[in-house]
């Protein structure tokens, strides 16, 4: 598996209050930025993987509606979470 629980403590440490973070919208997004990534380089190679594709449509709006919650809840936290590059979030 590409994201055993190691890299999960590790995505939930950076993003979240603390490893055992995992109810946050920050590291909920993070977890599901690096899950997008996994399955955008995968589609590159097998293009007609429609399940994969419909996975990724699911996994995107996800994380929209998240980021959608934060923008209502607390400005600042969606902009915090926007300004780190290495997720690959636009505004």
């Amino acid at each position: 598996m590409y994201l055993d629980s190691e890299k999960k403590k590790e995505i939930f440490g950076n993003y979240g209050k603390s490893n055992t973070d995992t109810g946050s919208p920050e590291s909920q997004i993070a977890l599901f930025s690096v899950r997008i990534a996994h399955l955008t380089e995968h589609l590159k190679v097998n293009k007609k993987d429609h399940t994969t594709q419909r996975a990724l449509k699911m996994l995107v709006g996800k994380r929209r509606r998240l980021l959608d919650y934060l923008i209502r809840k607390d400005i600042n936290r969606y902009r915090a979470i926007i300004a780190r590059k290495e997720l690959g979030i636009r505004k």
